[in-house]
């Protein structure tokens, strides 16, 4: 990559966590409110999880970011961090933070779903 590619990705980067840094302190979401109305607390409740949600999203996606930033202080940008072999630009583009090539990355993916066929059937209660 060349060293104003490299500059992009990192001010893409420094953006993001920029962005991300900024969400986080919007947590009056997260403030219960008291209401006599069973409907507005269930709505309420609602809004209160996803907001949990979008908070625990944008701190792990700040915390990717922040890797990100620190594999190019130690100059291993762009290298995926299991096999070591240079991740696609177009990878990098659409994701500055991604930490490994699409093979690795989806070699991941795999490993975190469990097949149907593992699930140990004895463990489900026939209804």
């Amino acid at each position: 990559m060349t060293k104003a590619e490299l500059n992009a990705f990192r001010r893409a980067l420094e953006n993001r966590q920029a962005e991300l840094g900024n969400a986080n302190s919007n947590r009056e979401a997260l403030a219960m409110q008291p209401s006599p109305d069973e409907l507005d607390r269930i709505q309420l409740a609602s809004e209160r999880d996803m907001a949990i949600s979008n908070l625990e999203r944008d701190s792990s996606r700040l915390l990717e970011v922040r890797a990100a930033l620190r594999r190019f202080d130690a100059g291993t940008f762009g290298s995926c961090v299991e096999c070591e072999v240079t991740i696609n630009p177009k990878r990098l583009a659409a994701i500055p933070w991604a930490s490994s090539c699409i093979v690795c990355q989806e070699a991941a993916d795999r490993e975190q779903k469990t097949p149907w066929k593992e699930i140990d059937t004895s463990l489900v209660m026939a209804a």
